[in-house]
């Protein structure tokens, strides 16, 4: 698997060249896979050793990040190290498989850490089928030493993607709202970090109010809402040059912009008196259509993955509630049902699935269902839950949660079945979370 690197930035460019299986004489069996949606699941027990090599500090560091974002997936269980039998010293060489079985091990990682004579990080791995006795995968990345921790979450996804059969999800980033201060004077900055919560960078400074950021397709570009002097206004922010542009001054307010699947148009939804409409910006010529004409509030627009469809949420029936339509307008179509007030609708990546916050009672839910209304499950719920963001793999949201009183929000993590749900570290209070797409 080749990364492309005209989409990565020339200091962060990472060159993959695969590593031949050993040969190893394995008895015959079904290769190790992973079945996420089966109803018994467990997770896997895996074993991850430290990175051997000339720098064994970073061999170890770049070993917990893999184990850490293992762990968080919920899809497997990384063994202690203290419980290993066997000292891996290069993964040149088979491992003792017997060694492995014997601490439950089903699957096992070695690695190596060296720099070339150019100074260049060379960070190799291995994966491998205890209970076969066989190599896996094998691959070896070179990079700017400075990159020791994306390599870890590129080699965490291929070992997630090897296992499973999905796209991984940790080579990615998360782009959101940090909030400092006392909560009636809160100072709320643009911020970006890894999805794990590390590398946190500041993208505004606080000067004005910010909210909804979207990633647009690329990665590179995210916009979002400033309210500043005036009206609110949407801006396009490049987040590697930090060049900010205004994409429209547009009469009244104008709320949750989001991108297209190719990047070229934003939906939002612009009010007009005490009503609200969804409208469509194509970035290229800065031409403006209406999609919706209704006195009712229409608002928190997606686009379906082939750009076919946008889900929206609107009060034209008494109460917040799903409705699709075509992406050029038109009739559209009710499909949530359920007891209770729905809103910030988004789809999954993978189409499959439109995840949602449901509002009753006292209580705020986030839930996914079919595009079609059908097969509504509550994922998690509790006193202010909101926002939901798809991982690109779509196969976990991220969305903020305030337990009110003094305290604020907290951006957490959970997963389609609602096994698994984690809080992502942040170094203050932290709201509307968007995930990117994967970096490569």
């Amino acid at each position: 698997m080749l990364r492309k690197p005209s989409l990565i930035r020339p200091d962060r460019r990472l060159v993959l060249a695969g590593l031949a299986a050993l040969a190893v004489p394995a008895p015959a069996r079904a290769e190790l896979v992973i079945t996420i949606d089966r109803g018994n699941f467990q997770p896997l027990p895996i074993a991850i050793t430290d990175f051997g090599g000339s720098d064994p500090n970073l061999g170890t560091q770049i070993s917990g990040v893999i184990t850490n974002n293992l762990r968080r997936s919920g899809v497997f269980t990384p063994i202690d190290k203290k419980a290993f039998v066997e000292k891996v010293s290069s993964p040149d060489v088979a491992p003792n498989f017997e060694s492995w079985k014997v601490i439950n091990a089903q699957a096992l990682v070695t690695g190596r850490i060296t720099k070339d004579p150019s100074g260049r990080l060379k960070a190799e791995f291995r994966l491998w089928d205890v209970l076969a006795g066989q190599q896996l995968t094998g691959q070896q990345y070179f990079t700017d030493p400075n990159n020791w921790r994306r390599v870890a979450h590129i080699i965490s996804d291929a070992i997630y993607s090897r296992l499973t059969g999905d796209k991984g999800f940790f080579d990615s980033r998360v782009v959101f709202v940090d909030e400092t201060g006392p909560k009636d004077n809160r100072k709320k900055r643009l911020a970006l970090m890894d999805q794990d919560g590390a590398n946190v960078r500041y993208l505004t400074r606080g000067d004005d109010l910010v909210v909804t950021p979207r990633f647009s397709p690329n990665s590179q570009e995210v916009t979002y809402m400033s309210f500043g002097a005036g009206d609110p206004k949407v801006y396009l922010l490049n987040i590697e040059t930090g060049q900010r542009e205004v994409v429209g001054n547009f009469p009244g307010m104008t709320f949750s912009p989001r991108f297209s699947p190719d990047g070229q148009k934003i939906v939002m939804s612009l009010s007009q008196g005490a009503s609200s409409n969804i409208f469509v910006m194509d970035l290229r010529s800065r031409t403006t259509t209406r999609l919706t004409d209704t006195n009712a509030i229409d608002t928190s627009p997606s686009y379906s993955p082939d750009a076919g469809q946008i889900v929206f949420e609107s009060d034209r029936g008494g109460q917040q509630q799903i409705y699709l339509m075509s992406a050029g307008g038109g009739a559209a179509k009710r499909i949530s049902f359920g007891e209770g007030r729905y809103s910030t609708p988004v789809w999954s990546p993978r189409g499959d699935y439109i995840a949602f916050t449901k509002q009753k009672g006292g209580t705020f839910a986030i839930g996914i269902m079919k595009p079609d209304g059908s097969g509504e499950r509550i994922l998690t719920e509790g006193f202010h839950n909101e926002g939901p963001t798809w991982a690109p793999n779509g196969r976990y949201l991220m969305f903020f949660r305030d337990a009110g009183g003094s305290s604020g929000a907290r951006i957490f993590m959970v997963d389609t079945t609602g096994r698994v749900e984690q809080p992502v570290p942040s170094p203050s209070f932290a709201s509307d979370p968007a995930w990117s797409p994967l970096l490569n």
